[in-house]
């Protein structure tokens, strides 16, 4: 302002000369332009000075699948994840997170619903066989009602109907797995203004699926139906790449086609808040990626065995190169999310929280042990997805919300994926109408440790896999396995101080600690409302 008046007042005047005048004008408008681009950059990046975090957009990205050790920030150490590695670099690493399930739909039933096992009506995945050939994947394309899981029932909550009432513009983009088509548990119904990818967790064991679903209308791709659990014929040559065309090479490939729906997503959702659940499918099997990920995969890993169908899911000629690839191709969608964040001006008020809904898998041609996947817990089948174990239900989350979570932080901070509804809920100022298992971290995440309330157990039951509950109190690991199948109702227990792996039961020496464990569970179990996810020696039995 004092130029602008000095400049007014020399071009009125009569003291000056004319070029001192213009010099003087040529002066004021560098600086204009210089503290032109100044401006753009805060408001583009990470600066708070024109932020309101109080209504931040929301980004919750959920692998499928991903193992603990599977990302460079967890020590993975050959599979790279630079993009990710970079937000838990700039945010906060949770060391003690857990999935809400060791497999998939119940695990995001908890996820969206704020609710742990014991008291949730999801349970397990239920592909509901009554309805005919759920497998048959010519005859879903004929009938579409095969398609889904056990739907989620109308009067469930979920954390998409809570911010959609806050203002929220919601989309869920990815797998979905708790209802399928025209049913009350179709995303639409449950919140979300738009949901793009698989409605059905069967339809995404195949990369290359026949069609996707955007809202209630399934959008036909150009590649053709198989089914995704097939072996590599005999007639065919094992050790050349050309057997696995039909497998790998189609021309749609569903994650590419779901990440430019994110992208647009979030291009026409920039002016307002938003929440975006990007429930990617990978690393799930079957293992399919793009070819320049698996080229360099191969380049990095040399020659490998192939792996042709015997452990379900599609053959693949590099099943090593590929499994890696589909975690480095996420990764990049990861980048590519973030950078159109920033071009979007949003980046610095927009919340991202990456995850997974269990620990890695152990079939359709994955090598956990190679790419020590579990990271400081077991890899062996029984320890990982499927299992209650550290290995099944522990999982990497990290959060990332420039200006208010310190950079380069990490928590040992014990959280389940009960605690997020919650934790969105205080993040927007916004009371749950009903009662949740979880707590809110959002006071750890803005950097009040002192404020931040803890668990006193965390709490799980799976009716699946033999059956199973565990409950995690402090330093203890308490497991029940074999529930279903043998009437077991012994407690193993684990001191994950000193043993991480899980390999060492201690009960016999600490009788008072399973006395309390046995207690919890006999507690927060609750009878299932859907007899499939019934485990009929709890019910008061323990």
């Amino acid at each position: 302002m004092h130029i602008l008046k000095h400049t007014n007042k020399l071009t009125w005047g009569t003291v000056f000369q004319k070029e001192e005048v213009q010099r003087l004008l040529i002066i004021f408008g560098i600086l204009i332009l210089l503290a032109a681009p100044v401006t753009g950059c805060l408001n583009s990046d990470s600066s708070n000075s024109d932020i309101d975090n109080g209504q931040p957009n929301i980004v919750y990205i959920l692998a499928d699948d991903l193992g603990y050790g599977e990302l460079g920030a967890y020590g993975q150490q050959k599979i790279e994840t630079p993009n990710i590695d970079k937000l838990a670099a700039e945010g906060m690493i949770f060391t003690q997170h857990y999935a809400g399930s060791p497999v998939c739909a119940p695990s995001r039933y908890m996820l969206m619903t704020g609710k742990h096992p014991g008291n949730a009506y999801i349970r397990g995945n239920d592909g509901m066989p009554e309805r005919g050939d759920v497998w048959d994947f010519e005859a879903m394309r004929k009938d579409p009602g095969l398609e889904g899981q056990r739907p989620i029932p109308d009067s469930t909550y979920t954390m998409a109907e809570m911010l959609s009432e806050a203002g929220y513009r919601t989309a869920a983009i990815g797998k979905w797995g708790l209802g399928g088509p025209g049913t009350e548990g179709h995303p639409n119904e449950q919140g979300f203004d738009l949901f793009y990818g698989y409605l059905c967790q069967r339809q995404a064991h195949n990369y290359y699926p026949d069609h996707l679903w955007k809202n209630r209308d399934r959008v036909f791709l150009d590649n053709i139906v198989q089914n995704p659990h097939a072996t590599l014929p005999d007639s065919l040559d094992p050790y050349d790449p050309d057997s696995y065309k039909k497998y790998q090479e189609q021309p749609d490939y569903a994650p590419s086609l779901m990440q430019q729906e994110l992208l647009s997503f979030i291009e026409e959702s920039k002016n307002a808040p938003f929440f975006l659940y990007f429930a990617s499918p990978i690393p799930h099997v079957s293992l399919q990626a793009p070819d320049r990920w698996v080229r360099y995969y191969r380049q990095k890993f040399g020659d490998e065995l192939p792996y042709t169908g015997d452990r379900g899911y599609v053959p693949n000629r590099y099943p090593r190169a590929t499994y890696a690839a589909m975690i480095s191709y996420l990764d990049e969608q990861v980048g590519d999310l973030v950078e159109k964040l920033k071009q979007e001006g949003i980046y610095g008020n927009t919340l991202i929280i990456f995850s997974s809904d269990n620990g890695p898998t152990y079939n359709g041609g994955t090598q956990p042990e190679f790419f020590n996947s579990a990271g400081p817990f077991n890899n062996s089948y029984g320890w990982t997805k499927g299992f209650t174990h550290e290995g099944g239900i522990r999982v990497p989350m990290i959060s990332h919300w420039p200006g208010v979570i310190e950079a380069g932080t990490e928590t040992d901070h014990i959280s389940a994926f009960w605690d997020v509804m919650p934790t969105l809920a205080d993040i927007i100022g916004r009371e749950l109408p009903g009662a949740t298992d979880g707590i809110s971290f959002a006071p750890l995440l803005r950097g009040n440790v002192d404020r931040q309330i803890t668990h006193d157990f965390l709490y799980w039951e799976f009716p699946a896999y033999g059956g199973q509950q565990a409950v995690r109190m402090g330093k203890w690991k308490g497991i029940r396995k074999n529930i279903v199948k043998e009437g077991n109702m012994d407690i193993a227990l684990y001191n994950l101080e000193n043993d991480l792996r899980e390999e060492h039961d201690v009960a016999a020496q600490h009788p008072e600690v399973v006395r309390k464990i046995q207690e919890i569970m006999r507690q927060e179990h609750s009878r299932a409302n859907v007899e499939t996810f019934r485990m009929n020696a709890l019910n008061g039995s323990n």
